[in-house]
């Protein structure tokens, strides 16, 4: 493979940022200020530009400089340079081990009715960690995405390159709160099934998971083939918040309802059952471990088995 490194006919480099703000500002003096140097700092440098290209990068009108065609050029092309070195540093920054700045990535049902209600103990036990979290669900280019870590469920396939560490399986079932189940008599078949179109087939997993046929009469029957009565949400978490607001049964499932069914705002009276899938601490797979994600990992880990006990 030739590897041979093609010479760029590039101006100097420390130049750039001073026409980059004379750009901005449309004014060399108050480029010379947000850079904290000397107005003629900047006309120089704009000078070796304009030199080096052979074209006037500037029409001067009084203390006020517009842009040339030429100028406009090099400004995006200087702008998008800058944004991008400067997006690519905040990364190596907050991807190194040794940063304060920790983000995580969490499903967002999942982080506001479980993560997020625990997170201080986390706080307590790492204070000298800044967590930033940020809702987003499914797949993730942990680097693309300025994360360090992602929490998810295990319904898609993860890359080669990253540590997975499973921290809670997942078990789920009907939930709805305790008058909702009174009104039905402990009937289930009587319910509205609350939908979501980000688990569409909750409710045929959990039927399917069913160790044996439920026997009807006529009534009950044709109550559960009539669909009109079932009730459809963009959102996992709105059909959960439409179950805690007494408008039917949702497929809940654990850990993320579990603070809902601790504190009685749900319940799962006909019993939760596996699901096949986990939660999930999705991390880049370095060499030597980042101390930041084995800690939250170890964390999670603890969170879930206390619950358990």
């Amino acid at each position: 493979m030739n590897k041979s490194h093609s010479k760029h006919l590039l101006p100097s480099l420390n130049a750039l940022p001073l026409f980059e703000a004379a750009a901005f500002y449309e004014s060399f003096s108050k480029a010379a200020q947000s850079l904290h140097v000397t107005h003629g700092a900047v006309s120089r440098a704009v000078a070796s530009l304009e030199a080096h290209l052979g074209v006037p990068l500037f029409h001067r009108r009084n203390r006020r400089v517009v842009l040339t065609p030429a100028g406009e050029l090099l400004y995006k092309a200087t702008r998008d340079s800058l944004a991008g070195l400067d997006e690519a540093v905040e990364k190596i920054h907050r991807h190194s081990v040794d940063s304060p700045f920790f983000t995580i990535s969490c499903e967002p049902t999942l982080a506001m009715r479980w993560l997020m209600p625990k997170l201080g103990d986390f706080y307590r036990l790492h204070p000298e960690l800044n967590v930033d979290v940020r809702m987003a669900g499914g797949p993730i280019d942990l680097l693309a995405a300025g994360c360090d870590v992602a929490i998810r469920r295990s319904d898609f396939g993860i890359p080669n390159d990253y540590r997975v560490t499973p921290f809670a399986e997942e078990r789920a079932g009907p939930v709805c709160t305790q008058a909702y189940f009174d009104a039905l008599g402990g009937h289930w078949q009587l319910g509205a099934r609350l939908h979501s179109r980000t688990r569409p087939a909750a409710w045929k997993d959990w039927l399917a998971q069913q160790s044996q046929e439920m026997v009807f009469d006529g009534e009950q029957e044709a109550s559960i083939l009539d669909r009109q009565q079932d009730r459809h949400f963009d959102h996992f978490f709105y059909a959960l918040q439409a179950a805690q607001s007494g408008l039917g049964m949702a497929i809940g499932s654990l850990p993320v309802v579990q603070k809902d069914l601790e504190e009685g705002f749900l319940i799962a009276p006909w019993g939760m059952v596996p699901t096949g899938h986990c939660y999930q601490v999705l991390s880049l797979d370095r060499m030597t471990p980042d101390p930041r994600v084995l800690a939250l990992e170890s964390w999670l880990i603890e969170t879930c088995l206390e619950q358990e006990r």
